[in-house]
């Protein structure tokens, strides 16, 4: 067999198994979010205890991923990955054990943090185990396994509530964890070479260094900042979707539950047209065209006065976070040196968290004091006027460097 082959071979193997590895513990997240959801209010019977799994993950985020990306850059990201993975797998196992909300919530908290080591550094390893000119590629299919992950996921579950309970439901998930861990067990190491003495002169420093980076590419860091901001609202918006549309829209759960299945449907479709298409489309398009047509679908969504409407602002919007975010993290992935990533990923991240959780929770304080719509309709006029601004960066061709895809160019 020609050396070119064996080689092809031996990449797309890899770069299978990781997306295999990846995708199933993406499959375990959302079975293992619907059921923690139900055995709360099992418990609790109470909705605001329901709501408040939904801090615990940025909240974790705020208090770890600021000193995370020191580690992952220095030790073995695929070391890192298994272990948050086989975490996971046993914190999700104690917890149908438990009856103490309190203790629930803390394993919760501990869950959270191990997602917050697992997405830096599977971002890191991605990165050096894809070469530049596939990223793209493999970002689109990625974009089509979590998509799929977004409806397989609660269908699973919706399937294993009517047969067992919550707490067998989340076993089960625990095992798909394994099963994810066995699978990166395969793949190569990626040991960073650096110092293994943690203190605080090394934290230090990494900051440093991710501001000195930053300083000297204010290009790379506005868009990653755009970016980043646009996710905050939108996710801001999206923590009112169900208030929305039972209460402003007058709709039913029986159509809150189809709405989510069509936005469900419209990544699908927009991640495996993607995947067909990734050779073909610019990552200028996919960032530029694909973020002002999701905010587009957000205005549609926020003038929405019927089901048909609403459907419609949802597929949008479904459709077009693939192109987007496929975009967006080959672009992050292409621009940040590779011995970097981590840091530079976490810093981000634990902006992100902190401003997400203060944008929820003033998207909900004024739904409380002004018509929920006035605020929808507001939220996505100034997503869809950042998203005008980030098209216009993108397509500045003075920079169409940064949006260079072959190998020669890689930074990491």
């Amino acid at each position: 067999m020609p050396t070119f082959l064996k080689a092809f071979i031996a990449k797309w193997k890899m770069g299978m198994l990781l997306l295999s590895g990846v995708g199933i513990s993406h499959l375990g997240d959302f079975i293992y979010l619907v059921a923690i959801n139900v055995l709360i209010l099992q418990l609790t019977q109470s909705p605001a205890a329901v709501a408040g799994l939904w801090i615990m993950g940025p909240l974790a985020s705020l208090m770890t991923k600021f000193w995370a990306g020191t580690l992952i850059d220095r030790l073995d990201q695929k070391k890192i990955m298994m272990a948050t993975v086989l975490i996971r797998a046993c914190i999700m196992a104690i917890i149908p054990l438990v009856s103490s909300v309190p203790i629930i919530y803390g394993c919760l908290f501990l869950l959270s943090v191990a997602k917050a080591f697992f997405d830096p550094a599977s971002v890191t390893y991605i990165t050096k185990l894809i070469p530049k000119a596939d990223r793209k590629a493999y970002n689109s299919y990625a974009s089509l396994v979590m998509a799929s992950a977004f409806i397989v996921g609660p269908a699973i579950a919706g399937a294993l509530l009517v047969v067992i309970s919550a707490g067998a439901t989340i076993w089960l998930t625990a095992v798909s964890f394994l099963v994810s861990a066995g699978i990166m067990l395969f793949l190569p190491h990626y040991t960073s070479e650096g110092t293994t003495a943690f203190n605080w002169d090394v934290f230090k420093h990494d900051w440093k260094a991710v501001f000195h980076f930053s300083k000297n590419v204010p290009y790379i860091i506005m868009i990653v900042g755009l970016t980043y901001l646009l996710m905050v609202i939108s996710i801001g918006m999206d923590s009112q979707e169900v208030v929305f549309i039972q209460q402003t829209l007058g709709l039913s759960e029986s159509d809150y539950g189809l709405l989510v299945s069509i936005t469900g449907i419209g990544s699908i479709a927009g991640a495996f047209i993607l995947s067909m298409l990734a050779k073909k489309l610019s990552l200028r398009f996919l960032i530029g065209i694909g973020f002002l047509l999701t905010t587009v679908g957000y205005l549609i969504y926020a003038f929405s006065f019927s089901f048909w409407s609403v459907a419609v602002g949802l597929m949008i919007i479904g459709f077009f976070n693939s192109f987007s975010n496929s975009g967006f993290m080959t672009f992050f992935q292409n621009n940040v040196p590779g011995e970097m990533i981590g840091r530079i990923y976490s810093v981000f991240g634990t902006l992100q968290s902190a401003f997400q959780i203060v944008f929820v929770l003033l998207i909900g304080f004024t739904g409380e004091i002004i018509p929920l719509r006035y605020t929808i309709v507001s939220a996505s006029a100034v997503t869809f006027i950042l998203s005008l601004v980030l098209l216009v960066m993108v397509m500045a061709p003075s920079r169409k460097t940064y949006y260079l895809e072959t190998p020669q160019h890689a930074n990491g």
